[in-house]
């Protein structure tokens, strides 16, 4: 419980640094799809910068439920229905194909037509015409990766949405530079958003993805900040004496709820960011920590060893009542709800002594623990609900793991060298 209180001194500890993410499939559903992704046919001068179709293929692959079949296997390589034979596809054990053509329209757009056919069935499922800008081609393959997956599983997609995380690079003896980067789902494209020598935490993002919130020591001190991604402005919300940590979004963007300990112990606070009235949320001898919103805004969870051993526990703002919501296991921390708050998935301890993700369905009370590592910490959900990326150690390295809810799938995205912390999936953006 103190160590998720003072990770930031945990943090300056490890030698890290700022890179490029990459996933690495290390488990798939049982029965994966198999689905061929054409090369997409461009009718243009200048060749495009990025192709398209194997970021889609990439895209799918990465999630576990599909096998993209590989394009020196390909009998053929159409690009419009008529030049489809059903037959060689089928030969190929192939269930579901994607064709498409891309082509200019003017400026620096491109538009790009494509179609996805049940190879079985001999039927187009969906055909449709997307444009993008040829600077953004991967913001297009994303886009038309999330219509794809969502007509094969019916589930909406999620790769245009976008990680943040926490790296930090060594600079030598008791020197470190901190960044907090955001990247696309799949850690390409990493930007960064500020870079300080003293360290960055928990990363959080507003329900309608325009902000981050997250704790930065440049004072010296923990202050928590707001940044506005489009602008790039930042303020500072709340810097009290003390402890000033974990702030998590209400859904209506209006209010942060944090950690303070301004009048001597870590208690959760609530401030309205229009009016700035600060309220006290938990007033216990424990230590509180780590809250999280409900989807619908009518409760707060929160950590606290209350009970003797951390818990995540259930406040709700009507009734002003707490509740314990976590029994199983001597820890449970680091919670996080999915959209439909259904199910909530923390950082378990049980029997194993080890530090596992698990997720706990609030409906019938059971608890899956969905990884075998030793140490895993900070997990954070896909706004879909259906993968949880969370922080762990690969050999004596951090890195970026990630799990379906139902545990069947399992990837991570480590860097070429050094650790990386802290990570925050965004709502959907689009």
């Amino acid at each position: 419980m103190v160590r998720a209180i003072v990770c930031a001194f945990v943090l300056t500890m490890s030698t890290w640094v700022s890179a490029q993410l990459v996933v690495e499939v290390t488990q798939g559903v049982d029965s994966q799809s198999p689905i061929a992704i054409v090369p997409f046919e461009w009718r243009g001068d200048q060749a495009l910068d990025e192709d398209v179709a194997r970021v889609v293929e990439q895209n799918l692959e990465r999630t576990g439920f599909f096998k993209a079949l590989a394009r020196e296997n390909m009998l053929s390589f159409p690009t419009a229905q008529s030049q489809v034979f059903f037959r060689d596809w089928r030969m190929s054990s192939t269930d579901y194909l994607v064709i498409g053509r891309m082509e200019s329209v003017g400026g620096d757009q491109v538009r790009l037509t494509f179609e996805l056919y049940d190879v079985l069935k001999e039927q187009t499922i969906h055909s449709q015409q997307v444009s993008g800008s040829r600077t953004n081609l991967r913001d297009l393959a994303h886009y038309v990766s999330d219509i794809l997956f969502e007509q094969l599983t019916g589930i909406k997609g999620a790769f245009s949405t976008r990680l943040a995380y926490v790296t930090a690079e060594s600079l030598g003896p008791d020197r470190q530079r901190f960044r907090l980067q955001m990247s696309d789902w799949d850690g390409m494209r990493p930007r960064t958003l500020l870079e300080s020598s003293e360290p960055i935490l928990s990363p959080a993002w507003s329900f309608d993805g325009s902000r981050l919130a997250y704790v930065s020591f440049e004072t010296s001190r923990p202050a928590i900040y707001v940044q506005h991604l489009a602008t790039g402005q930042r303020e500072q919300v709340q810097s009290f004496p003390g402890l000033n940590g974990a702030p998590a979004w209400s859904p209506d963007g209006n209010q942060l709820a944090m950690v303070l300990s301004k009048d001597g112990n870590p208690e959760v606070y609530v401030l309205n960011l229009s009016s700035r009235h600060l309220e006290r949320i938990t007033n216990n001898s424990a230590i509180d920590t780590e809250p999280f919103w409900a989807p619908d805004g009518r409760s707060l969870y929160f950590t606290s060893d209350r009970g003797g051993s951390p818990q995540i526990y259930k406040y709700n703002f009507n009734t002003r009542a707490v509740e314990r919501v976590t029994f199983e296991g001597n820890y449970n921390a680091a919670g996080r709800l999915t959209q439909d708050g259904r199910f909530l998935a923390m950082v378990h301890r049980g029997s194993s002594r080890r530090f596992q993700i698990a997720v706990q369905d609030l409906q019938n009370g059971r608890l899956d623990i969905l990884t075998n590592s030793d140490y895993d910490e900070s997990p954070s959900i896909a706004p879909n609900g259906t993968i949880i990326i969370y922080a762990t150690q690969q050999g004596s390295r951090g890195v970026l793991g990630a799990v379906s809810i139902d545990g069947r799938v399992r990837f991570n995205m480590p860097v070429p060298q050094g650790d990386v912390r802290e990570p925050a999936w965004s709502p959907f953006l689009r």
